[in-house]
């Protein structure tokens, strides 16, 4: 399941185009107020190349998530193998994945031991596998951080990630908005497991969006645990108990199939569902249109070829495109994008299955 939910390679001409600037820029400054010592006027920017396609130094990466028993974990798993495949000067070893604390760790620490050049790891959980990620650290390979954040900054030299409380954010603004005009709007909200810090940062973010629209009230939130069963019997109860909503905001694509059948058997399309993660069965429901689902809000499982792409850059000393730094940024939390009918179709190839 999504937890805590684009990094794209094509990034050299940005950087180009910022490094020109800077360059430009630093000379014209240097030339104004320093000496005329030739020294002086070198401009102060990274003229190191950034990441791009171009075929560079031979680079492993070793990858290791959790089981893939989750449509958005299984595309994680996509993600981060068809990006290493675009790269000819790329191996990925990858692992075959577990929920088991000791297993995974015994996966990560033989990635070690075959000296990878740098690591991705989606931990199956962030605390308990923070100790392998200061190991892999220790031994000079540097750990790309996916998602599940690790417990100190000490145990990877990047993280990246989605952004659980944006979700509820994104999905409360866009509920808002289509809901501003109507006085005493109710909404209800059918959330993930509760007892993850994932859940409650996006029904936190719900709420604080909710309260900039003082017309709605929330009436209603049941948790069920990111399944199509779950979905199913938790969206039942909330139709039994609410005869009257105007809008539905569903934590999961994956438990929301099975709200979706709940919704139609109980024959009620007297309001709005906003989704979330971006499954390919919650895109395609957006452009038919013709149902309660009306939008979806982004955690995207492209972030794993995102990771693919910082864990080569890392490799082959190379910085990021589009940023006049010299290293690659310490965390990237990317973006909650709501997905509706206007935009879907850009969107589309990404849905998970």
């Amino acid at each position: 399941m999504p937890e805590p939910m684009r990094f794209p390679s094509r990034f050299a001409s940005r950087r180009g185009l910022l490094l020109g600037t800077a360059a430009v820029s630093a000379g014209a400054l240097l030339t104004g107020c320093t000496s005329n010592d030739p020294k002086d006027k070198e401009p102060a920017a990274d003229t190191r190349p950034a990441a791009d396609d171009k075929p560079g130094k031979q680079v492993t990466i070793g990858f290791a998530g959790p089981q893939a028993d989750h449509g958005w974990l299984n595309a994680i798993n996509d993600n981060a193998k068809n990006r290493a495949e675009k790269y000819s000067d790329v191996t990925l070893e990858i692992t075959e994945g577990s929920n088991d604390t000791a297993q995974q760790i015994g996966q990560i620490e033989t990635l070690i031991n075959k000296k990878v050049d740098v690591l991705v790891v989606l931990p199956a959980d962030g605390k308990a596998l923070t100790q392998v990620g200061l190991q892999a650290m220790r031994a000079g390979i540097p750990v790309i951080n996916l998602d599940r954040i690790f417990n100190t900054p000490q145990a990877y030299r990047c993280w990246i990630g989605g952004d659980n409380y944006g979700m509820g954010l994104s999905a409360g603004h866009y509920i808002g908005e289509k809901l501003k005009g109507k006085s005493d709007a109710r909404v209800i909200e059918l959330a993930g497991l509760d007892n993850l810090e994932l859940t409650k940062q996006r029904t936190q973010g719900f709420d604080d969006a909710l309260k900039n629209y003082p017309n709605i009230k929330k009436v209603a939130r049941q948790a069920a645990d990111f399944t199509v069963e779950s979905g199913q019997a938790k969206m039942a109860q909330l139709l039994q108990a609410q005869s009257k909503f105007d809008a539905l905001w569903n934590h999961d694509d994956d438990q929301g199939v099975g709200a979706l059948r709940a919704i139609e058997q109980a024959g009620r399309d007297d309001f709005m569902m906003v989704g979330g993660a971006g499954a390919l069965s919650a895109f395609q429901a957006i452009k038919q249109g013709n149902g309660v689902l009306k939008a979806t809000v982004l955690y995207p499982p492209t972030m794993a070829a995102s990771a693919i792409d910082l864990a080569r850059a890392l490799g082959q000393s190379k910085g990021v495109g589009g940023l006049a730094e010299y290293e690659i940024p310490a965390s990237i939390t990317l973006y909650s994008a709501v997905v509706d009918k206007e935009n879907v179709d850009q969107y589309m190839s990404t849905g998970f299955r």
